[in-house]
């Protein structure tokens, strides 16, 4: 089975637009695009939870090298199915997928499910600059020591 997405035709930077309108109405007081060889590979935000200090920055990546190395994958399995395997395929199809979590994720939040903070744990960025994520894998995940 194909990955969710797979035939997208939608513009990256549109979905982008997207994300970031759908972080603006929750509460994004900032917004950037991080780019790398001409591509947008994350976007930083700051957002007021009133919570850990007031202002709370956050790094999503969109893994498109990942993404472009299923696709190929799932090309080479399924060679009946339709699947175009080239990098801007998969930036369309990573920036989409994004786009579908970040949207599932902000209605579990406007229905009091969960806080920002438990969505966006893992990309909340440190003082060294790091995610949470990074520095915990840093640490083999341990917590403590």
């Amino acid at each position: 089975m194909a990955i969710l997405n797979y035939t997208t035709t939608v513009d990256a930077l549109k979905t982008i637009s997207e994300i970031e309108y759908e972080l603006m109405k929750h509460g994004a007081k900032a917004i950037m695009k991080n780019i790398e060889n001409g591509s947008v590979v994350g976007l930083s935000f700051v957002i007021d939870t009133g919570r850990m200090g007031g202002q709370v920055p956050v790094r999503i990546p969109a893994k498109i090298d990942e993404c472009y190395e299923v696709l190929v994958r799932q090309k080479k399995e399924n060679p009946r199915q339709q699947i175009k395997a080239t990098h801007e395929q998969a930036e369309r199809v990573a920036w989409r997928i994004l786009k579908n979590w970040v949207e599932a994720q902000m209605a579990l939040l406007d229905i009091n499910m969960v806080q920002f903070e438990e969505i966006f744990l893992p990309y909340i960025v440190i003082p060294s600059g790091q995610t949470v994520y990074e520095k915990l894998e840093e640490k083999q995940f341990l917590l403590e020591g």
